[in-house]
């Protein structure tokens, strides 16, 4: 799974032909949780509330490119974008 972030002992992760509603994947020590990037709810899985508050500040931060990244999730060979993390 591409990793397409890195902060605070987050890592935050897409798949390749990963399916919709578009979405991106977070890891917190032993927690994992599929996101939404349109509404920000948790799909499936969890994380603890102080690192699902650093990951959601992070996505509103970087919207546009998490959806960038989606689309390009869907293609054959995905170039996926690196995105800055929270400072």
């Amino acid at each position: 799974m591409p990793e397409i972030s890195r902060f605070f002992g987050i890592v935050i992760c897409m798949y390749k032909g990963d399916h919709l509603p578009p979405h991106f994947h977070a890891r917190y020590a032993d927690d994992e949780a599929m996101i939404n990037i349109n509404n920000g709810e948790i799909i499936k899985g969890n994380l603890s509330n102080r690192a699902l508050k650093l990951v959601m500040e992070w996505a509103n931060l970087h919207k546009e490119e998490l959806i960038r990244n989606f689309e390009e999730s869907q293609k054959d060979n995905p170039d996926f974008l690196k995105i800055d993390p929270l400072k």
